[in-house]
């Protein structure tokens, strides 16, 4: 039976802030198409920000952390914030100093002062893959513009970035009941970043649409990720895997831990598990 395989994006299939995946994940990739599975991507990340790696080959996505999710080419759901709920985030957000980006499907803004406010986040973040993709978005300049120029389309994530966890006290009682706020792990010597999802959809949740549009059951598809905002994939795969370069509760409850993106870790776990392997 076909397996639909889910691959989250930094920290897992490049290493973080990067577009180019390693020569051993591609091979991984090829080999379980060729097997006649599937592959998507799974990721935090807006359609702008991961169409550099979709020229190797996937079966679609669901990116956006689930609000945007393909197949085969065809949009099987499309859910963005309402434009209330857009702007009750960035004033409450802004008003206690939190750094924000948004991101709508084909463009990011972001706040312009957040590139300083990075460069204090530690020593490469910590360890933290999500602040290294923000840090070389910026230096990189992938298309992140100024906040000032947001002039309101559409805008399905918000991204989070302060010193204190108080700082999210306000937008936690306006906001809520409709968007879960995923939190990364945070180091002592780094700062908290995470983001607003909106409850109307996870990852997870775009993984069983996929399952349901391909009439594959849910017990065999493959979850690959390395930080928390991976969580529900990671609980909706009927096999999960966390990168050994990712969060340590990651780990814990996933079935399979398998060497880091650098070393080669997604071929490695796909042969481990079979998926390069016609049945």
């Amino acid at each position: 039976m076909m397996k639909l395989i889910f691959l989250d994006i930094d920290g897992t299939l490049t290493t973080p802030g990067s577009n180019v995946p390693p020569e051993s994940a591609l091979r991984a990739i090829r080999g379980a198409q060729a097997a006649g599975n599937k592959v998507f991507l799974c990721t935090g990340r807006n359609y702008a920000m991961l169409e550099p790696v979709l020229q190797y080959g996937f079966d679609g996505m669901v990116a956006s952390a689930g609000g945007y999710v393909t197949v085969d080419g065809r949009v099987i759901f499309d859910l963005p914030m309402t434009q209330e709920q857009t702007e009750t985030a960035l004033d409450s957000l802004h008003r206690n100093g939190v750094f924000c980006t948004i991101e709508a499907k084909d463009v990011t803004y972001g706040d312009e002062n957040l590139g300083a406010f990075l460069q204090d986040a530690g020593p490469e973040g910590g360890g933290n893959s999500e602040i290294e993709r923000w840090r070389k978005a910026l230096a990189e300049s992938l298309d992140i513009r100024p906040m000032r120029e947001y002039d309101g389309r559409p805008i399905y994530k918000v991204v989070i970035m302060c010193e204190r966890d108080e700082q999210l006290a306000e937008a936690r009682s306006l906001l809520e009941k409709d968007f879960d706020f995923v939190i990364q792990e945070i180091p002592a010597h780094g700062c908290l970043n995470g983001e607003l999802i909106n409850r109307a959809f996870d990852k997870g949740r775009g993984i069983l649409r996929i399952c349901e549009e391909l009439g594959v059951p849910v017990e065999q598809t493959y979850g690959f990720g390395d930080s928390m905002n991976d969580l529900t994939m990671i609980r909706t795969v009927g096999v999960s895997v966390c990168m050994e370069n990712g969060a340590a509760a990651l780990k814990e409850i996933s079935d399979v831990v398998c060497p880091s993106v650098e070393e080669d870790g997604l071929e490695k776990a796909f042969i481990q598990l079979g998926l390069l392997n016609e049945e």
